[in-house]
């Protein structure tokens, strides 16, 4: 591999380098599927490039309930291929790909009905267990177990005694969705593709009838390039039909957007050593686990308007209050709230008039010549889409192309983690951070923390903690500059840290001090700074007002009171 760094030199040249030369694959949409679609390439030794009109994961990749897991509700509805697909995924990411990014997280399932409901309920998550093991990697989580009512008590101690009889206690996998996606971006421009962030599609090259490249526009610095490539693939996600719209075709199928609104509250605020899930009328709520917080969501609403900035009403926060509530001996309140996020599941259209009954199974799809869709999924099932997409694509290539070898492409971090983790304690003692500060940096960078304490070893001032956000040492905010193409206030305190979400201020605090250490790497003078800080303040504040509003069309129209700082 080459370096993985991405700051602004290697951004600025990889624009160039992608308008100088005839790509393989340019892949549009710097999802977890569009990145993981150039890895893909990439990996099979193919010109690759990859651009993102926003920011990396900036859509619906960094908003998701980030679990790595196989659906258990999806077995209810019978879809045994897609949940034993999932599985194995879940399996190959803990074990093999992403270790370092990957956790297992337990969840307790509370059985309201004796007798028939442990019964049913526990053959679907024996079931889950099998289908686990039969993919050949599902050895590293423990099976389920069943709990009489005392025993789920002992280990919720929050839950209502009369919101149970009993409880199984089962395991997923969670982590950081928006990390999860840089990391995979850096892992494809360490084989070889070309990225850039901040670059966004505004028309297709066409000859004839075939797609033969993109126009790009670098939002950043203004310019325009024509991207050449034998083959384009469109992952833009709930922007599937906007894309499409470029090449003024119609599409063969549609992507219908359905929000989910996540809450996080303080750790404290529900005592419990596990994770939950708790039935609705409408879908399944789960309570998290996330480090010093609990995520709670989530909602699956119709969403038709702005797509890049979705919002979450009063009406959606009541929601997932009610419900948590109902199981609860010490009800959560709005002052427990202490972040609030909303994102777009991107569905396949046309299935159902409920988006909770529409497939999350992909689809791939060869419109015009030169062109392929990739749509639908689910998370954690990103690398199978995007090996399908590359398939798909190397039809268009007049070469013979190597097989899909991600299976055993460990993400960039993974590879020596777990031997920096046995050394922790040393880390520790030769760095000077307590070594509750190394286990963080290993679990959000892997073997790159190394890189991270560098630059404490340069400037020992960035081995402090910002001053209002102690989870996150001040070297993280210097690095998601200069190494993981962080560009704006907004992507360091919303996507490269969690602070947005995790801070009662929502991050108005620590925006400052986090624009004064990004200024010296991105070369912003007072001005830039300035505007960076005010900007970020007022998302908030949009944020908030939105979030005051009754329902979707006021809460989207509050929302939209902040604009992008550059705007598209």
């Amino acid at each position: 591999m080459r370096t993985t760094t991405l700051g602004p030199a290697e951004r600025e040249a990889a624009l160039a380098r992608m308008a100088e030369e005839e790509l393989d694959i340019l892949v549009v949409g710097g999802g977890v599927v569009g990145a993981g679609t150039a890895l893909d390439a990439a990996t099979r030794g193919l010109s690759t490039g990859l651009v993102e009109a926003r920011d990396w994961a900036s859509g619906t990749s960094s908003r998701s309930s980030k679990l790595i897991h196989g659906g258990l509700r999806y077995l209810e509805m019978l879809d045994f291929t897609l949940v034993r697909e999932a599985l194995k995924e879940r399996g190959l990411l803990l074990e093999r790909l992403a270790p370092h990014l990957v956790k297992p997280v337990p969840f307790l399932y509370p059985l309201k009905h004796k007798g028939w409901e442990r019964f049913y309920a526990g053959s679907g998550v024996a079931l889950y267990d099998a289908m686990s093991f039969s993919s050949g990697h599902g050895r590293g989580l423990p099976v389920h177990r069943h709990l009489t009512r005392k025993h789920a008590l002992r280990v919720a101690p929050a839950l209502k005694k009369d919101a149970l009889v009993g409880a199984l206690q089962y395991y997923d996998a969670q982590m950081d969705d928006a990390r999860f996606v840089t990391t995979l971006v850096r892992t494809a421009a360490g084989y070889g593709a070309q990225v850039a962030n901040r670059a966004r599609v505004t028309g297709f090259l066409r000859e004839g009838e075939r797609v033969v490249g993109a126009r790009v526009q670098d939002v950043e610095g203004g310019g325009e390039y024509e991207v050449r490539a034998r083959q384009v693939v469109n992952a833009t996600g709930v922007w599937t039909d906007d894309t499409q719209a470029l090449i003024g075709e119609r599409g063969q199928f549609h992507v219908r957007a359905s929000k989910g609104i996540h809450l996080v509250v303080p750790k404290d605020r529900i005592h419990s050593s596990s994770g939950l899930i708790l039935r609705t009328e409408k879908s399944v709520l789960f309570v998290i686990p996330w480090g010093r917080h609990w995520i709670i969501g989530t909602t699956d609403t119709d969403w038709d308007l702005d797509k890049a900035h979705p919002a979450a009403s009063s009406a959606d926060i009541d929601y997932l209050l009610e419900h948590v509530n109902s199981v609860l001996a010490v009800p959560l309140t709005r002052d427990d709230v202490q972040g609030v996020y909303a994102g777009l599941r991107p569905l396949l259209a046309g299935e159902s008039d409920a988006t909770s009954k529409l497939s999350r199974e992909h689809t791939v799809a060869h419109p015009v010549p030169g062109l392929v869709v990739v749509a639908g999924g689910k998370y954690t099932t990103y690398r199978v889409m995007a090996k399908d997409a590359v398939d798909e694509a190397v039809h268009g290539l007049d070469h013979r192309v190597a097989e899909c070898i991600t299976e055993e492409v460990p993400l960039v971090g993974a590879e020596g983690y777990h031997a920096l983790w046995n050394a922790r304690a040393r880390l520790a003692a030769r760095t000077g951070l307590h070594v509750a500060r190394i286990e963080h940096l290993l679990n959000r960078y892997g073997a790159l923390a190394e890189e991270v304490l560098q630059l404490i070893v340069d400037d020992p001032s960035l081995g402090d903690p910002l001053a209002a956000a102690e989870d996150y040492l001040r070297a993280e905010v210097v690095y998601a500059a200069s190494h993981e193409s962080a560009r704006h206030l907004d992507d360091v305190l919303t996507r490269r840290t969690r602070i947005s979400i995790e801070t009662f201020d929502r991050g108005t605090l620590s925006a400052r001090e986090a624009a004064e250490l990004m200024a010296p790497v991105l070369g912003w003078d007072k001005e830039h700074l300035e505007k960076e800080v005010e900007h970020y303040q007022k998302r908030v504040e949009a944020e908030r007002e939105s979030q005051r509003q009754p329902d979707d069309l006021t809460a989207d129209a509050a929302r939209l009171g902040a604009p992008d700082i550059v705007p598209l």
